[in-house]
Parts: C-alpha cells; structure tokens; sequence
C-alpha cells in the first residue's frame, strides 16, 4: 500500500533559515526578481492553473483568470514596482526634551515565515500572502490546502521552477504538517480559512510566542436600503453569490433588505440568476462531500420560503443556486458561515434595524451596502464593525492592491496588499540616535538633588 511521504519540516525550515542568515533577501535586486519571476509564473501557466482549479473546484475558466491569476499578477508587479519605497527609513521629528538627537523607522524582515493557504481560491490567497512575505525581505515556507490537492501539487512544481528554491519552498500535507511547521518556531505566521482551525493555529503559535495574521471569514451581511438601484444590487449580488458556487469568505452571506422593497428585489434576483445561469446545469459544484452534506442539511431545516432553487443532488455535489426569504434567525442558515450558493434575504423595516440586526452578531470580515443616500452610507460605515465595507458594489475591494484587506474580532486579526502586506511582514524597528557632546543627559544623572526635582517639575 502506497502511502504519502510526510515532509521534512525541520529540515525545511532549516534551509531557509541558512538563506536568511545569508542577508540574501535583504537585496532589493533579488526581491524584485523573485516579484517579477512570481507574476512570470502565473502568466506563463495560466492554462495549467486553469486545468488545476477545475480539477479541485470545476470552477469554469474565466473566473479563475480573474480572481486566481490577474489579481495576483498585477499585486506582485505593483510590489516589484514599489518595493524600494516601501522600504526607505521612515523618519519622525522628536519631541523637544529629546533634542538633540534623530529618530526613523527601520522597516526589516521577521525571517522565515509561514503562509497557509485555503483550499477555495487556492492561488490567490496563497501567493498574495507571499507577495508581501518577498517585498518584506522575509524565507518564507507556503502550505497550500490538502482540500485542493491538484492547486497544490502545481504550486509546489511552479514555484520550485521560478522562485529562489533556497528562500521559498512549498510544503504539502494537511493539518499535521500545518502543526509540524508550527512547531520550528517561525517568525510568523499567516493562516486563510474557517474560524474554527484558525483558533488551533492561533493557540500552537502561542507556545512559541509567534506573532499571527488570521484571514478568517464570518457572515457578512448586505443592506439594501429603500433607494437602492434594486436591478444593479441584485445582479451583482447574483454574480459574486454564484461565483466559486458561493465559497468565497466574502462572498454575500445574507441581505437585510428594506420591507417596502423587499419584493421587488426578490424579484430582481430571481431574474438575474436565471440570466446567469442560462444554458448551464440547475446546480453548482461544492468541493466535498462534508461541505454538501453541511449545506444540503441547512437547507432542509429552513424554515423560510424558498423563492428559487433549494435542489441539492449528492451524487454530482451539486447544490442549486437558492434563495430563502425571511428564515429564522436561529436556524443553521444564519448561524454558521453559509459558503455556497444559498443567499437568505430577511426583511427589515429601516437601515437602523438592519445595523441593529449586523451588531448584534459576530464582526464579519466584510459588510455590503446598497444606497443612493451619502447620509445612509455614513449610518452603516460608523455603526457597523466589518473588516471592510463595500458600497453598491462586493468583493472589489479584495482586488486593490491600495487598501488594506483583513477581519476584525471572530473574522481576522491582521491585514495585507500591497504596502500593508510588506508591512505585515515586517517589524518596524525604532532606531534613535543621539550626540555623546554636549551630554545634556548629565542633569539627570544621580544623586539627585530637590534641585533637579523642582526642575523636572517644571518640564510638566
């Protein structure tokens, strides 16, 4: 019986350490080189990335071009492009009971890194992490999901053959080997995935006191005021809902839409789905069989009225695109994280009901917002607590490299893109300097006289 080698990780871990302490990657030429060779990678193997994801998710090709590939080209070019920026000294001008003396921020890598990657958007969300983990300086070790075992057997190939193999190395397996990296006592750590496993790895990098980023992921809800543009919210709401079968950690758990309009928007929706999905098979690919059983189960204790879809076939893993008006709050559809194609809409009778209703919860990692009103959308932005908030629109703001992207509370702990990734990944050290002449410091030497207390008195 054939059985999976169980990686090295000690050894691993080793290596890249070796290359750190080598001052490699502290070389600004060899950090653009590795940014550029990354985006290299993903353009010289679109179609074998394409093939892959299909393999894991059936996922059609388009959207892994645009959610795999051409955001994470265009993040490591933008760093490859600013990098030099990123890491100038930032200096700071002192208070004046610290002058004479000069003081600047020394942006350096931790060292070696670790970055786990979820199995639902296996290249992105793995690679983007590394984007910032390189620019920072960092080795860096990436664990791609064992959920998404061809993703991963083709990064672990690819980046063999395009990245410096002593500073970045692809470790596959699953949880165990997740713990076993952990373990070496890495200077970081970066984990995209459910809440639930991000409390293990948050508790195993506390015996070894190394610092965090969480990705996780949460409800996040969208509101849907009374002046929205009902046909824009509900196509595009439609479209992210439908994209990856609806597993995407920010993906539009449910809508809280206003009672006056709540109709016309289910309207809306049910057309929008069935102009997407025209010409293609009733149901959506979900990646397993405990994912489906978890959805195909929600569905069947839903106590709200199933508008459109509800279908689920166990044998292909298919579940329909379904939307549930007015469930129960209490129900596993509005308990636990939905990731699929299954959109609850609830009715509320005001914007401040909605609020009430998204604060009483969980902090979901993103929150949406559908309005005409500038007023209504600073309601929302000051009230609602979300790792981002979008306004007539979803999900875009994944794919800036300008913004940071990141949860808050039960969602994540954390951020990255572009310079908030370098600064993830990097410690910004205090670096203050001073004259040995004249040496002012010499009224604070002892023995000290009431004189020189009256003066420090004074000083306040």
């Amino acid at each position: 019986m054939l059985t999976t080698p169980v990686p090295d990780c000690a050894a691993t871990v080793a290596r890249l350490r070796e290359t750190f302490d080598t001052g490699r990657t502290l070389d600004l030429t060899w950090r653009r080189a590795q940014l550029r060779a990354l985006a290299a990678m993903l353009t010289d193997n679109g179609d074998a990335i394409v093939d892959a994801v299909a393999a894991d998710l059936r996922r059609p090709p388009f959207e892994t071009w645009l959610a795999e590939i051409i955001a994470t080209v265009n993040e490591a070019r933008h760093a490859a492009r600013n990098v030099g920026r990123w890491t100038r000294r930032r200096h700071r001008r002192l208070e004046w009971t610290q002058l004479p003396g000069r003081a600047w921020i020394h942006y350096e890598p931790y060292g070696t890194v670790l970055v786990v990657g979820p199995w639902n958007v296996p290249f992105q969300l793995t690679l983007t992490p590394a984007i910032g983990a390189i620019a920072a300086g960092n080795t860096l070790v990436l664990k791609p999901s064992e959920l998404a075992p061809a993703s991963s057997g083709l990064l672990a190939e690819l980046v063999s053959r395009y990245l410096d193999a002593d500073a970045v190395a692809v470790v596959e397996g699953d949880g165990v080997v997740t713990q076993e990296l952990i373990t070496q006592g890495l200077d970081r750590v970066l984990f995209t995935g459910g809440t639930a496993i991000g409390h293990k790895i948050m508790a195993a990098a506390a015996d070894h006191l190394t610092p965090v980023t969480l990705e996780l992921g949460g409800k996040s809800p969208v509101i849907i005021a009374e002046d929205a543009d009902l046909t824009t919210a509900a196509r595009r709401i439609a479209w992210i809902k439908l994209m990856n079968s609806g597993q995407i950690c920010i993906a539009p758990d449910y809508v809280l839409v206003h009672a006056r309009v709540r109709d016309r928007f289910v309207a809306e929706i049910r057309t929008a789905i069935a102009d997407f999905r025209r010409g293609q098979r009733n149901g959506l690919p979900i990646v397993n069989e405990r994912q489906f059983a978890r959805l195909a189960g929600a569905l069947a204790a839903t106590a709200g009225d199933v508008v459109t879809g509800g279908g689920a076939d166990a044998e292909r893993l298919e579940i329909a695109p379904t939307v549930i008006v007015d469930p129960d709050a209490d129900e596993p559809l509005m308990t636990e994280e939905i990731f699929g194609p299954v959109l609850p809409v609830l009715t509320v009778e005001s914007v401040e009901q909605a609020i009430e209703f998204v604060r009483q919860r969980p902090k979901p990692l993103a929150a949406y917002l559908f309005t005409a009103s500038s007023a209504t959308r600073e309601q929302v932005v000051r009230r609602v607590s979300a790792g981002g908030i979008v306004v007539n629109q979803l999900l875009l703001q994944v794919a800036t490299a300008k913004m940071p992207f990141g949860g808050v509370g039960p969602s994540g702990m954390g951020a990255y893109h572009g310079r908030f990734g370098f600064e993830e990944f990097s410690h910004r050290k205090t670096v203050l300097t001073k004259p040995t002449r004249p040496d002012l410091t010499a009224m604070f030497y002892p023995p000290y006289a009431d004189k020189r207390l009256r003066m420090l008195r004074r000083l306040v």
